[in-house]
This record gives C-alpha cells, sequence and structure tokens, in this order.
C-alpha cells in the first residue's frame, strides 16, 4: 500500500523557489497540496514557476525581491498571512556561491555570503515569529496544537569546511547555530526546526564554469558560480552513489522534514548527498 502525505490546508514559504532546488521544494510541497509562497530575486523565473503550480491546480503567491535587503522578509510574511491567513512551513533555501581562498575574499564577498545564508533567514524567521508565538498559544490553549515546520538549508561546506569557500561555507555553517538554538526556543510552540545539508546537487552553483548559465545576477552585481570541469569529474568518483543529486533528489529530503513523518525530531542536519564528505 502506498504511503500518501497530504498537507492540505497548510502554508508554506518557500525562498529562492524561482529555479532549481527552491522550485523543485515549491512544487513538492504544492503537489502534496500545501499553498506555497515563493520568493526569488528574478521575476521571470518567478513568474514561470507560479504558474506552473497554479497549473497543476494548487495555489501559489509570489514576492519577487533581494532577500537581504532588510523589508523583504516582512513582506513575505504579511503576503503569506494576507492571501493564505497561515504560517505552517519555512524553508529558506535561496543562496548563492560566491567562491575564493581566504587572501583573495574581500569584505563585500564575505559579508554577502553572510547576508543570504544566515542574516536573511535570520529576518524571515523573526519577521514570522510573533504570528507564529500568538498562534501556537492559543492553539494550546484550546487543546488543537497543530505542528509547524522550519527547514533550513545548509551545505556539507558548512559541515565539515571546504579550501575555496571560506565566505560560503562560513555562512552554511552559520544557520546550523541557528537551527539549533530555534530547535529548543521554538519546541514549546510545537514547531520543529531542522536542516537539510547538501554536497552536489545539480544547478547553476555545481555547472562547469563555461556554462552561461553560471553568470548570475544578484541584486546590481554579477557573480560566477559553477565548478571548474577537472574538480566535477574529480568529485563525481568521489561520491558513493555514483552521481550528482538532482533538484527532486534534493526536495525530497526537504520534504521529509515538512511532514507529519518528522513531527518527533527537531535541531537535527541531515545531509542529502550521495555518501560524500569532502
Amino acid at each position: 500500500m502506498a504511503l500518501s502525505i497530504s498537507l492540505d490546508g497548510k502554508t508554506a514559504i518557500v525562498t529562492g523557489a524561482g529555479r532549481g532546488i527552491g522550485r523543485a521544494i515549491a512544487q513538492k510541497l504544492a503537489d502534496a497540496g500545501a499553498r506555497v509562497v515563493l520568493c526569488d530575486v528574478d521575476r521571470d523565473a518567478l513568474q514561470e514557476a507560479i504558474q506552473v503550480i497554479d497549473s497543476g491546480g494548487a495555489q501559489a503567491a509570489g514576492v519577487q525581491g533581494d532577500l537581504t535587503k532588510p523589508g523583504l522578509p516582512d513582506e513575505i510574511v504579511r503576503v503569506a498571512l494576507e492571501r493564505f491567513g497561515s504560517i505552517d512551513i519555512v524553508v529558506n533555501n535561496a543562496g548563492y556561491t560566491w567562491d575564493s581562498v581566504i587572501q583573495k575574499t574581500t569584505d563585500e564577498q564575505f559579508q554577502a555570503m553572510l547576508d543570504v545564508h544566515m542574516v536573511a533567514p535570520f529576518r524571515l524567521l523573526r519577521s514570522a515569529s510573533q504570528w507564529l508565538r500568538e498562534t501556537a498559544k492559543r492553539e494550546i490553549e484550546a487543546g488543537a496544537a497543530s505542528i509547524r515546520k522550519v527547514v533550513n538549508i545548509t551545505s556539507i561546506s558548512g559541515l565539515d569546511g571546504n579550501a575555496g569557500q571560506v565566505a560560503y561555507a562560513s555562512g552554511k555553517a552559520g544557520i546550523v547555530g541557528l537551527t539549533k538554538t530555534l530547535a529548543k526556543e521554538w519546541g514549546r510552540y510545537n514547531i520543529t526546526v531542522n536542516a537539510v545539508g547538501f554536497a552536489l546537487i545539480e544547478t547553476r552553483l555545481t555547472k562547469p564554469m563555461d556554462d552561461p548559465e553560471t553568470n548570475i545576477a544578484v541584486g546590481e552585481k554579477h557573480v560566477h558560480v559553477g565548478m571548474q570541469g577537472q574538480v566535477r569529474d574529480q568529485v563525481l568518483k568521489a561520491i558513493p552513489l555514483g552521481r550528482f543529486g538532482t533538484p527532486e533528489d534534493a526536495a525530497n529530503a526537504v520534504f521529509f522534514f515538512c511532514s507529519p513523518l518528522s513531527d518527533y525530531v527537531t535541531g537535527e542536519v541531515l545531509v542529502c548527498g550521495g555518501g560524500i564528505h569532502f
């Protein structure tokens, strides 16, 4: 008998949802019945993702903008509550790489990685905290408590370190601390807070560096992401499962923490990386 997991009646926020892993997560949640608020800096990608979800019969709303701008997290929370009346799942997925060894890493570069991987998730969760806490208190008093979910995205770079990614790894390590602390603060509100750490997933961030898609626009600046072809080949040989992960593989791992299957799991980091460790 097949296991069917429904998220009917739930509202999910997914950042960085216009393409890649974020889009796969948003689609996975929508397929399970959740109403989804997607956020992305790329307007065209965001609108396309929303249209695909809408065409499948699910409900979706979008917030376009740079998540590192202080006011955007408040806007995301406002849209979720005005459109759908609740916040039940938050997936902090938005991010990108901007790599250098430490002696070549500028202050701007280091701060940019902290801003998108640590500060932005912190602000979004802080923005949602009042509604989440007050709603949980009312539900508990009424004897009708609901379990809500936060999933933060980290990386094996943040867990094990990775040469050439001092800024990115620092940001991704920081989100683990945020995850474990909020798990302890928010347990009394029936909110589980977990993280998924990815290794090599097939996105723009892991394409060969000569691919045009690896030159990405982030606000007013352009950042060259991707991997050198020789490095990609070496890493592929080190993955026990013998392949890079797909965005759908990544979404499946996140879905576990969004679903009732993980209702008694909090403060944990699940590595989704095909068995590789740097």
